[in-house]
């Protein structure tokens, strides 16, 4: 059979457990959070002007961003503008070369007639 030395080893411990007096556990919890309580303000503090200063960071980033890309867009009209300058030259010596054409053609014409 189940003899005294069978019984489980926590039977009877909360009979042995002296009545909890509400007013300590209040004085505990209230003890216990004052203690924990201004380093963990502390550290919401510390976290919020991080993540604060990791928004104006990401904000200066994204302007730099945004400036890089507007010198490479300065930086292809320039080559666009030389470009055009290029052959902008181009057409004038053409037209040089046309005009010369041009006149020796109807000088040669004049001599023409007059042979």
């Amino acid at each position: 059979g189940v003899g005294p030395s069978d019984a489980s080893p926590d039977e009877g411990v909360v009979e042995d457990l002296p009545l909890i007096n509400e007013k300590a556990v209040e004085q505990l919890t209230e003890g216990l959070i004052s203690h924990y309580l201004p380093d963990l303000q502390r550290s919401k503090s510390a976290l919020q002007e991080l993540t604060q200063n990791q928004v104006v960071l990401l904000e200066t980033l994204e302007q730099e961003i945004s400036k890089f890309k507007e010198c490479n867009s300065i930086l292809d009209i320039d080559a666009l503008f030389s470009e055009a300058k290029h052959y902008h030259n181009k057409l004038v010596n053409i037209r040089n070369e046309m005009m010369m054409l041009h006149e020796k053609t109807s000088k040669l014409k004049v001599s023409m007639i007059k042979i």
